[in-house]
């Protein structure tokens, strides 16, 4: 089963970050939300930061505002996911820019599609 940590989990069932949570779940993804102050999604226990995962990731999914995500790049890096994905909405120039720098090759696309949901 692939692991992926969906950065910008939500609670809201409205917001993307809470439906890639559901999408990889019925995928069969092992999923691990990331929200800085929720205890669980979607019934999930979530991680206040990347730095409290402690096994291999296949898969980052980034659901945070690019002035946010920029900040993370560094521990994404950390982490070494097999693959990075940068969501619509959490994309800038600059972020991916600083994300090719430091070797991420980010995916810019939804990965709810990748990974054959509809949002």
């Amino acid at each position: 089963m692939p692991t992926v940590a969906v950065i910008g989990a939500s609670r809201d069932p409205q917001k993307y970050g809470n439906k890639a949570v559901r999408a990889y779940v019925r995928q069969g993804w092992k999923v691990i939300p990331v929200h800085p102050t929720a205890h669980a999604i979607e019934g999930l226990a979530a991680v206040a930061s990347l730095e409290e995962i402690h096994e291999p990731l296949d898969r980052i999914s980034l659901y945070l505002p690019p002035s946010i995500g920029i900040t993370l790049l560094q521990v994404i890096r950390q982490k070494a996911p097999i693959e990075f994905w940068v969501n619509p909405g959490a994309e800038s120039d600059e972020l991916i820019a600083r994300a090719e720098e430091l070797g991420l090759d980010p995916i810019n696309a939804c990965s709810i599609i990748d990974i054959g949901e509809r949002p």
